[in-house]
Formats: structure tokens, sequence, C-alpha cells
């Protein structure tokens, strides 16, 4: 009897990608014994305002993995209509590729909100949940979500956020620490995050 394929769904706006994620989809593919890590750059999250066309985050996202076996990206999210849930994700992720273990990675801030998600307990039936904590942050967590079983993934969380990266880019300063290198020339190519 085989054991089912191992996957861990790595989602998120990537807006742009950057080193901490890269980061947090090696220590989920080691510490979870996974074969697979799925990238899943979001179509029009329901929780997030005006964000890059999914065209640039998706080709920033293929250049930060590009190299890595375990890595791959899946449009599925992109392809779909409306607002992008994970709970959808999950269930046609679910149908596509039948007995595959799903593996939810998600940082500790996505998991102090996760109660706020459309239909999160279902969605929480369906996966295991794996949790990067930040070192010494405790997490503030809804209590409902707190009772439900999940795994955390061992995981440094780099201190870097998309947000700051943006910002960082609009007022012309260097981001070569905190992007992969394609990621930075990509960024400069296209003139992304420029001031206006």
């Amino acid at each position: 009897m085989n054991s089912p394929r191992r996957v861990g769904l790595l989602g998120g706006t990537f807006d742009p990608v950057h080193n901490a994620h890269v980061a947090l989809g090696h220590a989920a593919l080691t510490g979870l014994q996974l074969d697979e890590v799925r990238w899943v750059p979001a179509g029009r999250p329901w929780q997030k305002g005006s964000i890059t066309p999914a065209v640039h985050r998706e080709a920033m996202v293929r250049l930060a993995i590009e190299g890595e076996p375990h890595f791959t990206v899946d449009r599925i999210e992109i392809e779909r209509e409306g607002a992008s849930y994970t709970l959808d994700t999950v269930r046609a992720l679910q149908q596509r590729e039948p007995g595959t273990a799903w593996f939810l990675i998600i940082g500790q801030d996505q998991y102090a909100g996760l109660h706020t998600w459309a239909q999160w307990p279902e969605l929480l039936s369906r996966v295991t949940l794996a949790v990067a904590n930040r070192p010494g942050v405790p997490a503030a967590v809804h209590p409902d979500v707190l009772a439900h079983p999940h795994r955390a993934v061992p995981l440094v969380m780099l201190d870097i956020s998309s947000t700051d990266i943006r910002a960082r880019v609009a007022a012309g300063q260097d981001i070569s620490q905190l992007v992969p290198p394609q990621v930075a020339r990509y960024i400069d190519q296209h003139r992304l995050y420029r001031a206006a």
C-alpha cells in the first residue's frame, strides 16, 4: 500500500514574493517531509485591496523557486473567476488529486485571523494545518481555532514583509537582501512598485 503524496499548499498574494516565503517553503518541505510544496498565487484575495496584476506576481514566484524540483506553481486561483477563497481551492484540488494528503502552510499572522476565513472549520477538516511561528512571539489566536489540532512548522520566520519591500522600492531603497536576485531584477525591469 503506497502512502499518499504529501503536498504543502503555500498561498498568498506574493506581492512581491520574498526570501522569508522561500525559507518557509524549504522549512515546510523538510519539517513536514513533503513530496512537494505547491505555490498558489492568489487571484483576487477577498480580504485585500489593490494588488499587482497576477501575471507579474506569478512570474516573480516562478523566478523565486526555479531550480528547486520540489517546488511547483499552481494557477488554480489565478484562473478562477471572482474572489479567491482557500476552501474553494482545497475542494478543487482534492477533487483533481484524490488520495493526496494536503498541508496548509500559513504564517502566524494568518493563523491569528483564521476565524475570519470563509467556512474555516470545513477547511481545517480537509487539511493538516501547518503554522510557521515567529520565535518568541506568542500567536494571538481565536479560541475556536486554537481548539482545532494543527502542526507547527519549526521555522525561524525572517522579519520581511511585502509591504515593506514595496515601500522601499517606492523610496528608491535597496531590496537586494530581501528578495531573490532574479526577483529584484524583475521588479526593476518592469518598474513595479515605483512611486506614481
